[in-house]
């Protein structure tokens, strides 16, 4: 009898969470003898949580709120992209039984914008500043990714202007300036973009507004919004109405589970159009 491979979620409280159906729906395309759940783990409980992988013949997990953070003290080893970014969102269980954390969600945002515009990624945004709205984990993530694929310039903007200066320190790169700007000077950050991500919850559905006027953003400028609740936000809206190439946050979360399933499977499985229907049908419910 094959061996059943398990991995799951773990978070708090985690019934809302979508990868049960996306990593589903890989294990059925690709045939795999797997089983992917959700696991709701209270904060206090993580630590016996987490040893159970290896006792329990688990590949590994995903992590989501609240545990990204204090996961990494409960592990063997924590890659450069976790440790940058400061939390994990992917444990593997190494063939010796080590933990081994990773965070995806920086690979995630890159790919999953390579997708929808593969040529202004490549052009590196023709060499222009890219811009991060948000200063929270996600933006972290952002940060990262964006410094990895070899930017110049990264202007964060956010509320607390604070947050986003303690956000740009995390880079140490002499080839990249990272400028932190308030609030009211997004109009300013925007003139001369080459990318405009939001990292916020604003524009989420049960949320404020995303209050930004695109007015000084070039056109030819890639708009992406990681939130997908809904698909399509005010931002990408507004974005598409003056022509800028605009990519939904889908994509994003789709893309970051790539790398998990292929750890804990064996396979690097395909983001394409019966995926994001089947998670999106998935949500519907």
């Amino acid at each position: 009898m094959s061996e059943v491979l398990r991995a799951g979620v773990m978070g708090w409280p985690v019934s809302h969470s979508l990868s049960p159906a996306l990593h589903g729906h890989w294990l059925q395309r690709y045939g795999i003898a797997g089983t992917y759940e959700a696991f709701p783990v209270e904060p206090d409980e993580l630590p016996s949580a987490i040893a159970r992988l290896r006792d329990e013949g688990f590949r590994g997990t995903n992590l989501t709120v609240p545990h990204k953070e204090s996961a990494m003290a409960l592990v063997d080893t924590i890659d450069d992209t976790a440790r940058r970014i400061g939390a994990a969102n992917t444990l593997v269980v190494q063939d010796d039984g080590t933990l081994a954390a990773t965070n995806t969600d920086a690979y995630g945002l890159i790919e999953n914008i390579r997708a929808d515009a593969p040529e202004q990624l490549a052009a590196k945004f023709s060499g222009r500043p890219l811009v991060i709205l948000g200063a929270g984990g996600a933006a972290r993530a952002a940060l990262v990714g964006l410094a990895d694929i070899g930017a110049t310039e990264i202007r964060i903007v956010n509320r607390t202007l604070a947050r986003a200066e303690a956000l740009a320190g995390i880079v140490a790169d002499q080839d990249l300036v990272v400028r932190a700007m308030g609030w009211e000077d997004r109009a300013r950050a925007l003139a001369d973009a080459g990318l405009l991500v939001n990292t916020t919850t604003l524009g989420m559905q049960g949320q404020a507004p995303l209050e930004l006027d695109l007015g000084t953003l070039p056109a030819d400028a890639v708009v992406n919004d990681i939130v997908y609740a809904p698909l399509e936000t005010g931002l990408l809206a507004a974005a598409r109405q003056r022509g800028n190439p605009a990519v939904d946050g889908l994509g994003m979360l789709l893309h970051q589970a790539r790398a998990g399933f292929r750890a804990w499977f064996g396979i690097d499985p395909e983001v394409d159009d019966d995926l994001r229907n089947a998670v999106l049908a998935a949500r519907a419910q």
